[in-house]
């Protein structure tokens, strides 16, 4: 699906916060999911020109379809990176004559600028930026050089030529997963839940959202607190910030941030922790299960798309349909965790049930936000047989864009016990 298009201009204006993607998690012992590929390295050059920040900046390869992916953290960082960097050799295993090449550890700003633009200098013909913070200069050097194709992950902006952002509906996976923390808090005598966020953004809120209303799904006495951590990616911080939550009471927390730093923190005080976005994440006993990404397929039917000339870099929000969402122990391949072992079967059978749904296009994004929904507060946020829209999802409401809901997503679900930052 494409998101609304019309609304992004003006909110690209507002969200040009702090953010930067997510980091990493140390290297799991399970075996990757299946359609993982195998982890061998891509092509970087041993030259570094001038202009390139210091950069290493790899050669193209004459005759092939040139990929280049430029990553916030390290290739191997076992997390965010790590999962788009095996989307990267999926494009290179599976889609003919291409040469894909990555660098790494760029930080966003001038010094992502100039690696973009030595990039497109060597001749690269599409580019993935895989850091929120990399919007802007990618922007700009696309504007440069019209014959490259930039995709932005997780960005609000496009110019519908050679310059495009990329989304997933992670919400499903955060949902599926709050319905297994609220099962196991509920067996377990527990009613108390936590979530590290990371930036008070409509993706991170929409994410807690979707937490809070599958466990309230499975668990209708359960609440959830929040601690904001302003980053998303240091170990440290997200340890502190998961010790709170647990310390406080919740009996299973979730992270918004890369490392497992809620699982190992969860080992140690005898709880559990969810984890996020790479299928090894999840290593120890007391990970309950975590929402992943698989890029591959996605990046594959880009590449493929912009090499027939059939895809217009845009706005760009897949679903599960694609097969690029995943919740550890469900996918193909996978075992229950020890925290999902025991857990109630029937509880279980309803996940497999609404995972395949939306793994059929049955149930979207818009099912999950769908009403009766309250807020925090008692307020009716989405009436019975109604839905949020996509703009919904993406928007905060005093920027005069067109919600379908006054509040957009700019609201605590029931059961949060927190209050949103000004």
């Amino acid at each position: 699906m494409r998101k609304n298009l019309s609304r992004l201009a003006m909110f690209a204006l507002v969200l040009m916060l702090v953010l930067s993607a997510c980091g990493g998690a140390p290297e799991a012992t399970q075996a990757p999911a299946p359609d993982a590929p195998v982890a061998t390295e891509a092509p970087v050059a041993t030259e570094a020109p001038a202009d390139s920040g210091g950069f290493q900046i790899p050669e193209v390869e004459a005759g092939k379809f040139n990929v280049a992916m430029v990553l916030i953290g390290p290739h191997d960082d076992g997390g965010w990176s790590q999962a788009h960097y095996e989307g990267l050799l999926y494009v290179e295993e599976n889609v003919p004559n291409t040469n894909v090449a990555y660098i790494e550890n760029v930080p966003e700003g001038a010094d992502s600028e100039q690696v973009f633009r030595s990039l497109s200098r060597k001749g690269f013909d599409l580019i993935f930026g895989t850091s929120f913070g990399y919007m802007d200069p990618m922007e700009t050097v696309a504007g440069e050089f019209p014959d490259t194709v930039f995709i932005h992950l997780t960005g609000i902006k496009a110019n519908f030529e050679n310059f495009g952002n990329l989304m997933g509906a992670m919400e499903n996976m955060k949902y599926l997963a709050g319905m297994l923390a609220g099962a196991r808090a509920k067996q377990d005598g527990e009613t108390k839940l936590g979530y590290m966020a990371t930036f008070p953004i409509p993706e991170e809120i929409r994410l807690g959202n979707a937490i809070a209303l599958g466990m309230r799904k499975t668990c209708p006495e359960c609440t959830m607190d929040i601690r904001w951590i302003n980053t998303w990616h240091d170990p440290i911080i997200e340890k502190e910030a998961a010790a709170s939550l647990f310390d406080a009471g919740a009996y299973v927390v979730f992270t918004g941030a890369d490392t497992p730093a809620v699982a190992d923190v969860a080992q140690e005080k005898g709880k559990y922790g969810v984890t996020y976005d790479w299928y090894g994440s999840c290593k120890v006993d007391a990970c309950l299960t975590a929402p992943y990404w698989l890029w591959g397929s996605e990046y594959a039917r880009i590449t493929e798309g912009i090499i027939a000339g059939t895809y217009v870099p845009g706005y760009d929000y897949f679903d599960s349909d694609t097969g690029a969402l995943g919740l550890y122990g469900f996918m193909e391949g996978e075992e229950l965790t020890p925290g999902l072992a025991d857990l109630d079967p029937a509880v279980i059978q309803e996940v497999r049930d609404i995972l395949a749904q939306m793994q059929a296009g049955t149930f979207t994004r818009f099912d999950v936000f769908s009403g009766p929904i309250n807020d925090n507060k008692g307020n009716v946020v989405l009436p019975a047989g109604q839905s949020l829209e996509q703009v919904d999802l993406d928007a905060f409401p005093e920027f005069g864009l067109p919600c379908s809901v006054d509040v957009c997503m700019k609201w605590w679900a029931e059961g949060i016990t927190a209050e949103l930052p000004e």
